[in-house]
C-alpha cells in the first residue's frame, strides 16, 4: 500500500475512492508486478484536487525489465533522434524548451551561460535542446545507459545516480533545477523537490512538470495520466502545494494539452 507524504492541507480528511482498476488500461506498459493480481485504484482530495495512488502491489520492478530495455534499449538513439525530428508543432520537447526559455529571459546577468540540472534525463532530448540554446547542461539518471548517451551522443556533462541517494553536494550549483515527468513516479515527491534547494545559485529557480490529473479526468479512467507508475497526479493547487512544501514559492503555473495529447502542469518556483 503506497504511503505518499504530499499531505493535503485537510490532512487526509476529505480524500474520496477514486478510479478503480482490475485489469491494466489500454496502452499501459505491462509489468511483472501484480503477482497474477492486477487491482489498483486512486483516492482524490476534495479539497486541493490531487490524486493519490492506492495498492497492494508490489511495484519494485516497475523500472526494471521491459520499462528499462524499451527506454534505454537497442532503440535509444532511433527514439532520440525520432523526437528530435519532430517539427515543432508536434513536439512537446519544443514547448517546454520555450516556456523555460521565456521565463528564463532577462533573469541571468548578461554574457553569461546559465547552468542547468536535468533530474531523470532519460532520452535526454530536453537537455540536448538547450544545449543548442546556448545553456551548460548536466543531466542525471539512475540508468548508466541513460548518462553514457547523454555523454557520448548529446555531448552534456552526465552522472549516473538515484537523485534521493547521491551525494548532492558534488553534483555542484545551477541556474536552474528540472523535473520533467519525473515527481509523479515517486512516493514523496516533496523530498525529491526539497533536495533541489541547495543546488540553486541566488537567483535561480526550479522547473516541475507533472500530469494534470484534474484536467485528464474529465477524459475518464483510461487516461495515461493514471498509468500504474504514477504515485502521483496533480491538480493546479497540489502542484503548487508540492513546490510550497518542499521549500520554494511558486511563480507561475502553466495548464496544457501537449501535442502528444498529454494534460500537463508546469510549475516555476525559486527557493523561498
Amino acid at each position: 500500500m503506497i504511503k505518499p507524504t504530499l499531505q493535503c492541507p485537510c490532512a487526509g480528511r476529505h480524500l474520496q475512492p477514486a478510479f478503480q482498476y482490475d485489469a491494466p488500461p489500454p496502452g499501459e506498459t505491462a509489468f511483472d508486478c501484480a503477482g497474477g493480481q492486477y487491482r489498483r485504484g486512486y483516492a482524490r482530495c476534495g479539497l486541493c484536487g490531487h490524486w493519490f495512488s492506492d495498492n497492494a502491489m508490489d511495484l519494485g520492478a516497475l523500472y526494471g525489465g521491459a520499462y528499462v530495455d524499451n527506454t534505454y534499449g537497442e532503440r535509444m538513439r532511433q527514439t532520440f533522434e525520432r523526437i528530435l525530428a519532430l517539427p515543432p508543432e508536434r513536439s512537446d520537447n519544443a514547448g517546454r524548451v520555450a516556456a523555460l526559455l521565456d521565463f528564463a529571459r532577462g533573469r541571468f546577468a548578461a554574457g553569461t551561460v546559465p547552468r542547468l540540472l536535468d533530474v531523470g534525463a532519460g532520452l535526454g532530448v530536453f537537455p540536448c535542446r538547450m544545449k543548442e540554446a546556448g545553456w551548460h547542461c548536466t543531466a542525471l539518471d539512475p540508468d548508466e545507459r541513460a548518462a553514457r548517451h547523454a555523454r557520448e551522443v548529446i555531448g552534456i556533462e552526465a552522472v549516473t545516480g538515484d537523485f534521493m541517494r547521491i551525494d548532492t553536494s558534488s553534483l555542484g550549483t545551477f541556474d536552474v533545477v528540472t523535473f520533467n515527468k519525473v515527481l509523479e513516479h515517486v512516493e514523496d515527491p516533496v523530498a525529491m523537490l526539497a533536495r533541489a534547494r541547495p543546488l540553486l545559485v541566488p537567483g535561480g529557480f526550479v522547473y516541475i512538470e507533472v500530469p494534470d490529473g484534474e484536467a485528464a479526468a474529465a477524459e475518464g479512467p483510461g487516461r495515461e495520466e493514471f498509468f500504474i507508475e504514477h504515485h502521483h497526479v496533480f491538480s493546479p493547487a497540489s502542484a503548487a502545494l508540492l513546490a510550497v512544501r518542499a521549500g520554494f514559492s511558486p511563480l507561475l503555473t502553466q495548464r496544457l494539452r501537449e501535442p502528444s495529447s498529454k494534460f500537463t502542469l508546469r510549475v516555476f518556483a525559486t527557493g523561498s
